[in-house]
Parts: C-alpha cells; structure tokens; sequence
C-alpha cells in the first residue's frame, strides 16, 4: 500500500536530506538505539526472539515501511512492505561479542553513529543486534551480561513508541503470537492519510495569531563565533556541554514549581526564556522550537511511529515583569500551544510563505523526565533485562547537533535531581563558547535559586544576572589602575613652572620660526594683558579663536587661558553662517583673529588681531604682572570649549575644565605615551579636541611642539621633511591620515623619516586590521603604537591600549582605561553585562566635563550616577574580550565619525 509519508516522516526526511552532501550523509542524526543487558541467571532464546519480533512487525506496519522521494510529484511516499515476501528481509539481524566494557561501547557507538546502518528504500529500518559477552553461544540462547540492541530509524520511530514494541515483544515472545485487528483498527498509514485530509481550522487561525508579527526568519542574536552562509550546508557536527545541579539547588527548584503551582517543564522553559533574554543582548520576542509527542488522541497511545510535532513556542517578555509573572505568561502560552500542538509544522510554515527559514527552528528547547529505576527493568519472557544508559566516550569531532543550539532539561526522579545539557553547532560556535554559556546558565540558576523566593518572586527580570564570579573581578581589576597625582593645578600655572625649568627650551617651531619657553612667555602675558586691558577680557568669560596653524595659535590659546578666559576655538574651514551660529551659541563678544581669518566676519563682530598686538610688541611692565597673577582661577574653573555634533542640528559645546584636563595630561604621560623629552607634531584640526592636548599639553609638560603651515597635515612631502628635519618623535592622528601618509612614505621609499618616532598615537576611528598591517611593514621597531580612545565629553582620551601589530588579531582593542578613568558596559536597563556581550560604554573619573554650555537638559541625559560616582554615557557599545580589553563595535545612535570627528544625522539634515 503507497500512500504520502506523514508530515513528521516528511520533515525527518528533509532535514536527513539537508544534512547530506553531493549525496554523502555527513554525520547521522537518526539514528535511535536502545540497549538492553541481560541481568538475571533466565535466558532467552536466539531464535524465538526473531520470531517475536517478526510478529511486531507484521503487526506494526511502520516498522516495515520503505521510504522513497518521488520527483514527479516531489514528495516522499510510504510503501508497507508484505511481510509474506520471502524475497524481502523485514530487519536486520546482527551478533557480535565482546570481553570489555571498551568493546560493548564500539558497538554501540556503531550504532549510535553509522549512517549506513538502514535502507529506507527497502524498508529496512529496524535492526536487532544481538552481543554476546565473552564468546557466540553455542546453543543459541542468549545469558546474563550479554547484550541486545534495538536501533530504529527515526522517521518510523519516537521515543513513545518504545514502550508499545517492548510490551507486544515480550507478549510475542511468551505467548508466540501477538493479536492482530485485520485491518480494524487505525493503522499508521491511516493516520498519515487523514493527517493530510484534515481542516484543522482552530488550529489554523490559532497559530496565524500566535505568531502575528514575529519576524521569524531573524535568528536570535546568540554570541556566534562565525556564520553560515546562505548556501552553505549544515555539518551536523555539534559540541555538548552539560552540568547536573547540585541536590541543595535541584530541591530549590522544585520546590518553587511545587509552591507556584506550576510544572517543572514550564518553570525550565522560563528560565530559558531568561537566559535568551539576557544572552542575547535583552531580546524581547523569543520565539523557541519544541518537539512535542502529539499522540494526542487515544487511538494514537497504542501505534509504533513517528507522531512528533516541532512547534514554536514564543514569548513576549517584559523585562520588567518579575520572574513569577514571566512564568505565569510561559504557563499560559505553552499550555495554548500544546492545545494545538497537532498541526504540523509544515503547515505552521505554509502560513509564512514569504519565510525562507523560520530562526525558531534553530534554537530548542527539550525537558526530559528520566525514568525511575523498576520502569527501566524490562521483561521478555522470564528474563530480566536492564536499560544501558548510551554512556559511550567520543571525541569532539564526533558530537552531532540538530540544531544551532538546545538547551535540554532533564530530571533524574530516582535522584529527584536536575541536569542541563547544551548542545550548539560547531558551525557556528566554538567548543569554549558554548562551555563559557553552560558556565553563566549555571550561574544564573545559582543567582536565582539560591535566594530566597520572595525576592525571586518580586526582581525584574532584568536584575537577574549572568555574570560569573571571574567576570565579576575582571570587570573590577579593569578600573584598578588609579595614579596618585600631586593636587590639580590650572594649566597655565603648570605651563609657567615649565618656563622657570626650561627657560631657553625651544618650545614651538614653526619651519624657520621658534620661540623659547620665556620668549614665549612674554608673547603670552603681552597679549594677554592686552586683553584684560584693552579688551576688558574676566574670568571666565569664552573667548573664541579663528587662526589657521601658526605660531599666533599657540600664544592665542595660552593667552586666553592666562587671562581666566575659556577658550573656544572656530574653525577656518567652517562657513561665515557657521560661524556665526557657533558665535551666537557661546554669546562671546571677542574673537581672536589673525592676518589669514579676518575677513571671516563681518563689521559687526569684535575682533582682535594676534598679529597686530604682537607686532607692537609694547613692555611688559612688572605691576602689570601683578594683575596676571592676581586672575582668579581654580582648578575647577572651565578652560576650553569644544563643539560636538548635536542631533538637533545644533551643536553642542562640550566644557571642560583644567581639572579635566591637567588630570588627562598626567595620565597619558604616566603611561608614557608621550613624556618631556618628545618633539611633538600638532597634527589636529582646531575642531578636534586633540589640538589642546597637543598644544596646551606640550606647554604642560615641558617638551617641544612643531607646528606645520596650514593644510600641511595633507601635504605628505612637506609633512615628511619636517619628520625627518625635526627629528619627530610623537605623532597624534586619526588612523584614516595614518593609513595615507605611511602608504606614501613607502610608495616613496621615505620611510626613513619615520627613524626618530618613539610615540604613534591614534585616536578618532577604530584602528583597522588593514592599519596594523601597514605600520606591521613598514617595520617601525622602536615606536611604541597606542589605540587611544575618548569623546570630547571625557577629556582627550580615556582608555588606551599598546598596540602589538605583530600579533594575530581580528580586532585591535581600545584597551583599559587610563589611570583614574573608570569604565562601566551596561545595557538598555543599565545592568551590567557579561564578557564579550555588547553593551553601552559608560565612562567615570578625572576627565568627565562640566556640562553642555546652556544645555543642563543635555547635560542631565548623557550623565550618570552610579555607586555616587558620576559617569558619562558614550552612546558607543562596545565589549570586553576573555582578557579585560575594550573593543569598539559601533554607535547606539544615529552617529557617524568622519576624521575623527563626531557628526549627528541631524545636523547633516539641518545642513540640507
């Protein structure tokens, strides 16, 4: 009799079929062996029981069924194969021996693993293979410790159907004969046949509600180590990791479901749920496969096959419900599925036609309640036989998996003790990441379980936690590293110290041009009393500044700050509308300006001309002096103001204070990266906050700033003279400037100009692959290379990392963070999250600014409090490796970088 194959046979089918490659299984997924021992002195007969199980399959039809694809008609097609055919075999029947435990588990690993073991076309998919400890038997019967193995194929056999072939077996074998109904009763075929004659209307309208909305062919963002492509295949291969829960922890368990009223597969699929949501970077719509058994009508309790349904069972979780309304909602939605259970997944499927693979058939969920020990003692006549648990060793690249990844759920009711096993694709994970998520699944239970239950019962979800105690340390040992710094001082107290250490130091050069620290120091206090003169310039008050690249800059900026003023610099690449609305935002009444930017406003603007005051060239009397020294300036007043790019289309000006920054300075010279012996190169923009720590920084410390011309940043012949005529040692730049001007040093064979850098840093862009390369061959052996990173809200630069561009690397980390910097990663509900999970960088410590100038609503946003520690919110995510490293991933926000510098998609739009 032919007839269609089921809906379940047809989905085994396909996925046997999806698992072969250019028609070779790769690893079986099939295969279902249960093995018996004898353990009683009864014995059982060798050929009586090929009888017995010759009357269980003329019996159960299925156990005799060929399966065949047809292609004309594409669809699988069931044949019962006539048991009076002599031609035929009906099953195989194997025996072997074995003197060791090793050789009984190569057997059963054979028949565990070998794909060659059935032959669906001949329906051939039942064997029997019979092991004989320590020798064949002469007489044919089978004695204590020897050994039976019952192996089906899985597509005319579920765990259900186990129970049904050992009750008609051992009637058959007692009673060598086994009633049959002729044809009056259902038979597997049958059910087949009306499986796909049925309307099954509620069911229909249950599961097109059930998942309304749920975008099914997204994947669950679980932390892969690889992906598979589109059309690659999948290998089967799997690695499995699996825990048993402590007795203490197990009864904890139970007794919540017993208290709550509730099953313990509902309360294990809760917590599932919870793991997802937390391992997935806080997934809300969790939509998850289950096989269910689906012998859901009495007639179906007593027939050999396959009845397995795979379903999906989804969850809308509210991160915000506690634990015992989560898994109020579970109960309430598998027991809706189950109802329906029976409508099979293809048609589930067929309800999202547009869906090329549904993600929920990837990631599983299984509850297994093991059996007590008298149900695991089966009979066959008068002898006894005992259940062998498949506890056979294999090797790594011997573990199959179904699925991308399952948690199964087991409960032992001889032990009434709890175990999980995860099981993922190696496709798509690594060994260790699959063992490291056993490691927080674990975790959790513990966090959960070990409290008491009220408090379980009232957390949100989100407060549950994954982290491991080492996680926990290494996310502490991260912000350990605080320097001891003498009390803060403003930056041009700091410069003045420098003046009287160094006094004839050359301290910026500009081609031909250079001042010494005191020669710069009287340019300084000229202007600056210039100002507070003719100007009227107070603390306190912002002075803006439109100067290209010169000598005039320099002073400019020192002379600002000397006067209490703070500095906030324009750029002359900005346009005259720009600038005027910077101008407006600030309400600065003075710009300072000089022979190349002062047609850049109009006659309504004050200016005053760098070049003009210090041409004059007037004394600098010593009451004059007095009044410097008597400008009123702490280290908690504001010195600088950089412009940051704002999501209204206005900009936002960041303020920082000399605090802020003084505190930066000594900590990027406390991991050296650049120090009082350097000669430095101003490389930034006045745009980007880089140019104060160039220039201001270098007035700090004491060491040398060599200016270029404007525009000399892109002229890479210049740049690469004044390299080797200065004998630069530090370099501080955006990686994209970095990558061009090393490409052109070495298309040219200039690289020689490179000889005196001790210092590489760069900050801005992420630090590419393609980056690390370059500077790789171009072999700067005694340059140290740094990966900083900071926005301009935490002063310069706030994590750093040293760069081994000769290691192997997928990424280049942003490292740790800076002495007295401290670095937090949460996520959306601000918990923080796990190594190697994406979260939100969160940034504390000595660099974090005062605010956005006349945006406290701003300011109240992007800042913090967290433990009373004041932390600002980057909007960059980011994640820490195995080994405490920072990694950039991207922005929260509708940011983009460009050179380095910040750009809201607003203000792009304000611009249009």
């Amino acid at each position: 009799m032919l007839s269609p194959a089921s809906f379940a046979q047809t989905r085994i089918l396909l996925d046997q079929q999806s698992r072969s490659h250019f028609g070779q299984p790769l690893i079986p997924t099939h295969n279902l062996p249960f093995i018996y021992q004898l353990s009683s002195e009864s014995v059982l007969s060798v050929e009586k029981l090929s009888e017995a199980i010759q009357l269980v399959l003329f019996k159960h039809e299925s156990l005799r069924t060929s399966l065949i694809f047809k292609e004309e008609i594409n669809q699988f097609i069931q044949t019962i194969i006539d048991p009076e055919d002599k031609h035929r075999k009906l099953f195989t029947l194997v025996e072997s021996t074995f003197n060791t435990l090793e050789q009984l588990n190569n057997v059963i690993y054979d028949e565990k693993y070998n794909s060659q073991l059935f032959d669906l076309s001949q329906g051939l998919v039942f064997r029997c293979h019979i092991v004989y400890f320590k020798g064949m038997s002469s007489n044919g019967l089978l004695r204590r410790r020897d050994s039976i193995v019952f192996n089906f194929h899985h597509a005319v056999f579920d765990h259900s159907s186990m129970n049904i072939f050992l009750q008609d077996l051992n009637d058959a074998y007692t009673n060598s004969q086994l009633a049959v109904d002729n044809g009056t009763s259902l038979r597997y075929i049958d059910y087949s046949i009306t499986e796909q004659q049925m309307l099954m209307t509620a069911a229909n309208m249950f599961w097109m509600d059930a998942l309304h909305d749920c975008k099914l062919d997204q994947s669950l963002s679980l932390p892969y180590d690889r992906y598979r492509l589109a059309n690659e295949h999948r290998t089967g291969r799997g690695t499995s990791v699996s825990f048993t829960v402590a007795q203490d922890l197990s009864q904890a368990l139970l007794t919540f479901a017993s208290s709550n009223n509730v099953n313990l597969q509902h309360l294990a699929l809760t917590i599932y749920y919870v793991f997802l949501f937390k391992l997935t970077g806080r997934e809300k719509d969790l939509c998850v496969g289950m096989n269910v058994e689906n012998r859901y009508r009495g007639e179906l309790k007593t027939l050999i096959g396959l009845f397995e349904n795979t379903i999906p069972v989804r969850c809308h979780l509210d991160p915000c419900w506690s634990f015992h309304r989560l898994m109020k909602n579970v109960h309430e939605v598998l027991a809706g599925s189950l109802e329906y259970s029976y409508f099979p997944l293809q048609r589930i499927l067929a309800q999202h036609a547009n869906v090329s693979k549904a993600g929920f058939l990837d990631v599983f969920f299984e509850f297994m309640p093991t059996n007590k020990n008298d149900q695991n003692e089966i009979m066959i006549g008068d002898c006894h036989l005992s259940l062998l648990p498949i506890s056979i060793k294999i090797s790594e690249d011997e573990i199959m998996s179904k699925f991308d990844f399952i948690v199964s759920a087991q409960h032992d009711r001889n032990t009434n003790q709890l175990s999980f096993i995860l099981n993922a694709s190696l496709d798509l994970f690594n060994a260790n990441t699959v063992d490291k998520m056993a490691q927080h699944f674990h975790s959790m239970l513990e966090h959960m379980f070990r409290s008491s239950a009220s408090e379980l019962v009232d957390k949100p979800v989100y407060e549950l936690s994954l982290t491991l105690p080492d996680e926990k340390l290494l996310m502490q040992s991260m912000n350990n590293k605080q320097a001891f710094f003498p009390q803060g001082y403003c930056i041009h107290h700091q410069f003045v110290h420098q003046v009287t250490k160094y006094p004839q130091k050359l301290v910026v050069e500009l081609d031909e041009q250079s001042l010494t620290y005191s020669e710069f120091l009287y340019y300084v206090q000229m202007l600056s009393l210039n100002l507070m003169n003719e100007y009227e310039v107070k603390s306190g008050e912002i002075i803006c500044q439109l100067v290209e690249r010169s000598l005039s800059m320099v002073i400019g900026m020192m002379s600002i700050v000397m006067t209490g003023g703070v500095y906030c610099p324009l750029s002359p690449r900005d346009p005259q509308h720009r600038l005027q609305l910077l101008l407006q935002q600030t309400q600065s009444r003075l710009v300072l300006i000089h022979s190349l930017t002062k047609t850049k406003f109009d006659d309504n603007t004050r200016l005053c001309d760098i070049d003009v005051m210090l041409a004059a060239n007037s004394f600098v009397k010593e009451r004059s002096l007095t009044r410097l020294s008597s400008v009123e300036v702490m280290p908690s007043s504001i010195a600088y103001i950089i412009f940051t790019s704002g999501s209204t289309g206005l900009p936002k000006a960041v303020q920082v204070r000399h605090r802020n920054f003084s505190e930066c300075i000594r900590s990027l010279t406390c991991i050296n990266s650049f120090n009082q012996n350097d000669i430095i190169i101003q490389m930034a923009r006045c745009s980007f906050d880089i140019h104060v720590q160039e220039v201001l920084g270098t007035l700090m410390i004491g060491t040398t700033l060599v200016m270029l011309h404007p525009r000399g940043t892109v002229d890479f012949d210049y740049l690469s003279k004044i390299f080797d005529k200065k004998q630069i040692t530090y370099m501080h730049t955006v990686p994209s400037l970095l990558h061009s001007f090393f490409s052109f040093l070495q298309n040219c064979h200039s690289l020689f100009t490179l000889r005196y850098l001790r210092s590489l840093c760069s900050i801005g862009e992420p630090f590419s692959i393609k980056l690390n390369n370059l500077i790789m061959n171009i072999d700067i052996a005694k340059c140290s290379v740094w990966n900083l990173y900071g926005p301009a809200e935490t002063t310069i630069a706030s994590t750093f990392h040293l760069v081994d561009v000769i290691a192997d690397q997928r990424s280049v980390p942003i490292g740790l963070p800076l002495p007295n910097y401290q670095c937090v990663i949460i996520d959306e509900f601000a918990q923080n999250v796990i190594i190697e999970q994406v979260g939100e960088l969160l940034i504390g410590g000595a660099g974090i600014f005062a605010g956005y100038l006349g945006r406290h609503d701003l300011t109240a946003r992007a800042i913090v409090a967290i433990d009373e520690d004041i932390f600002y919110r980057t909007g960059d995510l980011v994640q820490m490796d195995r080994h405490g490293l920072l990694h950039y991933k991207s922005r929260k926000d509708h940011q983009i970088k460009l050179h380095g510098q910040r750009i809201e998609l607003g203000e792009i739009e304000q611009c249009l």
